[in-house]
């Protein structure tokens, strides 16, 4: 199976913030606007999604009172992994509309067309498709991979690391608090609580994201293969 590329390259904008995102460090995907920007720091956070396709097809309809021929690009197609689930219940790859809220309720009526054409589209491929706001994008979820972003450049000894990842592993899910109760006792608190946000930064252990963080936060070692 051939598996869609960019359809068009995406250059430089007055209307709004374009630029590329380092997606997973390997793979530069362009964006259009601070939102879009935004969609691709979550998918990029989320060990679910295999990859990001921007503006992966060209979508041709036509419009019901103009009469005319439009085509419709989309702004980005979503890869999932596998996991753990039986290969007959595959996540289907998703269509996705970036779109201010404000912005597509005030075209809701002229837009509808194109994005009638997306629907149908993404069924004939096997695929969903959804129009993506701030409502779904700048979230708890958001808030959280935003708050961990600082400590992801920091420096932490190995050896510490490789224990804390050891008890983590030995109770399959464990609060944040047990492991700065077990690792990082009294004067070594503080610091340890920026090497679990650093860990969990990384990607090295894994916590419902969409949760507050809390003490009681519990994390576990991701297995996304």
């Amino acid at each position: 199976m051939t598996l869609p590329t960019s359809v068009r390259k995406i250059g430089p904008t007055r209307r709004s913030v374009s630029g590329f995102y380092a997606f997973r460090g390997e793979e530069s995907i362009a964006f259009e606007s601070t939102l879009e920007r935004d969609f691709l720091v979550k998918a990029d956070f989320d060990l679910n999604v295999l990859g990001v396709i921007s503006q992966p097809c060209e979508i041709p309809f036509h419009h019901p009172v103009t009469g005319r021929r439009y085509t419709y690009t989309p702004d980005y197609l979503v890869y999932y992994r596998l996991g753990s689930r039986h290969y007959e219940d595959y996540p289907k790859p998703l269509l996705v509309e970036v779109k201010p809220q404000a912005k597509w309720q005030e075209h809701w009526r002229d837009w509808s067309p194109k994005w009638k054409a997306a629907l149908r589209h993404a069924q004939n491929e096997g695929w969903s498709f959804r129009i993506h706001d701030e409502s779904r994008i700048r979230d708890k979820t958001f808030e959280n991979i935003t708050f961990l972003t600082r400590y992801k450049r920091m420096v932490f000894p190995h050896e510490e690391s490789h224990e804390v990842l050891k008890t983590v592993r030995e109770m399959g899910a464990v609060s944040l608090d047990y492991l700065l109760a077990r690792h990082f006792m009294g004067i070594y608190r503080a610091e340890g609580i920026s090497h679990l946000w650093h860990l969990l930064a990384t990607r090295q252990i894994d916590c419902d994201i969409a949760q507050p963080f809390s003490p009681f936060s519990e994390v576990w070692i991701p297995d996304y293969e």
